[in-house]
């Protein structure tokens, strides 16, 4: 089912970016997390310090004045991100999946390097989201080997395709994140 979308009149727009909307948070949306992984309270992002006439200018996950994510949001931020590189295609006629992983991997050497800083970047964001340094250091050793077999020519691009790394990566986190519940 997909709804319509809706258009926000401007002052609609312009309430939802005011500093005393900074602190409310939908019911049951979970904890707020910084890019370190630490909990942030409410009562801290109300009161930046600059006082309440002070516009408050914070860059977060995609914008300007944008509310902090949350565990679950940060989570599935990184759910996306791991199917996109790893399963967001499939081969007509089949059941075979692949991601931008595999065809960003067909650029020699530079294509390697960028998808295994993605890949990084998501073991970074499991270690901020309070992954415990073994699952880190399995999640990094999938990422090693999906780098290093990724750049050998016509094996490594196959490989990378088949290996799935970041989805592998993904499942650990989320296997982990609900054994703390």
């Amino acid at each position: 089912m997909t709804q319509p979308l809706a258009r926000a009149t401007g002052e609609d727009h312009l309430a939802g970016m005011t500093s005393q909307n900074m602190g409310r948070r939908p019911a049951g949306s979970g904890p707020i997390i910084d890019q370190d992984g630490r909990e942030v309270r409410a009562e801290t992002l109300r009161d930046s310090g600059f006082g309440r006439s002070a516009p408050q200018f914070e860059f977060h996950a995609f914008g300007f004045n944008a509310q902090p994510l949350t565990r679950e949001q940060r989570f599935a931020r990184l759910e996306a991100l791991g199917r996109l590189l790893d399963m967001a295609f499939i081969v007509p006629g089949t059941n075979f999946r692949y991601g931008i992983d595999g065809l960003i991997g067909l650029i020699p050497v530079v294509g390697d390097i960028v998808t295994t800083a993605i890949a990084l970047w998501v073991v970074r964001e499991a270690r901020a989201l309070g992954a415990p340094r073994y699952l880190v250091a399995r999640m990094l050793a999938n990422v090693a080997i999906d780098g290093a077999v990724g750049i050998v020519p016509v094996i490594g691009d196959a490989f990378d395709v088949a290996f799935k790394a970041n989805v592998r990566n993904v499942r650990m986190l989320r296997k982990w994140m609900d054994k703390q519940k």
